[in-house]
């Protein structure tokens, strides 16, 4: 699943859309667009207004808060419309400049920009989609529920985020309330890099190994960031090229092989009803695991 290093990676791949204007737009599977600009009982059904899918409006910014990535554009008159791209399982964003569109039969929404180029929603697994806003207001409104993001997170904010939990810090890292940005890959990832049980409850952490988390958290983020995000099925960047970051992953997914660091065999079990893999060397237990998830 597309996390905070992919979603990013592909908004740097769109930042050169910015200033074009929308001329088209072609929604393939209605059911995955959701348009809260007019009030609808069901926002997946009925007709769509042109200017909410941007039409005819410049694409004046590309911003991003954890996995949701949001095109924000604005028409001749100043008025605003947000489209919000959420790419859950299986979801690609392409920006094309060809006449065929790769793995058309998943292209679900197709953005076509005055300079010819196309931006394509692709999802096979239709778990993610788009979101059509009225305003930044309602983009602001629409991220409230989202914690701070995990590419700035500092130690204050995720100590206040994890606020004496008794949940097992894995399961807290994945809560997009507590941290936005953060899943399964790159939980593992920054708690065997903070040296940190998985299963350790989050009142059980030290003010020092708070901070450590916090910044291995930035770390290990920017380092996939860099490696422009992790392939490990569907996800691609905006020019359909695979990530490299998997090839850096040090736990994740690597039950009973040798960690990295020490040799020690990686150990694995399920927290929060996702795959958890860490060194029991390097990230020793300190408590009696919780038995909360």
């Amino acid at each position: 699943m597309p996390e905070l290093p992919e979603v990013e990676t592909v908004r740097r791949g769109l930042l050169p859309i910015i200033g074009h204007r929308i001329v088209g737009c072609d929604v393939r599977r209605r059911d995955v667009v959701r348009d809260r600009t007019q009030n609808a009982p069901n926002p997946r059904r009925g007709r769509i207004n042109p200017e909410s899918l941007g039409i005819g409006s410049r694409i004046s910014d590309l911003l991003r808060v954890g996995k949701q990535l949001a095109m924000l554009t604005q028409d001749e008159q100043g008025h605003e419309r947000v489209i919000v791209v959420q790419l859950g399982m299986s979801g690609q964003v392409a920006l094309i400049d060809t006449k065929t569109i790769p793995d058309a039969k998943h292209a679900h929404v197709v953005w076509s920009l005055d300079d010819a180029r196309r931006v394509v929603f692709r999802d096979a697994r239709r778990f993610g989609g788009v979101t059509l806003l009225p305003s930044r207001v309602a983009l602001d409104g629409f991220w409230s529920s989202l914690g701070p993001d995990a590419l700035s997170i500092t130690t204050p904010q995720l100590r206040a985020g994890l606020n004496a939990s008794t949940r097992m810090i894995k399961a807290a890292l994945l809560d997009q309330g507590v941290l936005a940005g953060v899943g399964n890959i790159y939980a593992d990832e920054a708690l065997h890099r903070a040296g940190i049980d998985p299963r350790t409850p989050c009142d059980a952490l030290t003010s020092d190994q708070t901070k450590h988390l916090a910044s291995s958290i930035r770390s290990v983020l920017r380092t996939a960031v860099k490696a422009r995000g992790s392939t490990l099925r569907d996800y691609r960047d905006t020019n359909d090229q695979p990530g490299g970051a998997q090839l850096l992953h040090r736990v994740y997914n690597r039950a009973g092989e040798p960690c990295p660091d020490c040799g020690c065999p990686i150990e694995h079990t399920r927290i929060a009803q996702r795959s958890t893999c860490w060194c029991p060397r390097c990230q020793p237990s300190q408590v009696v695991p919780s038995t909360r998830g």
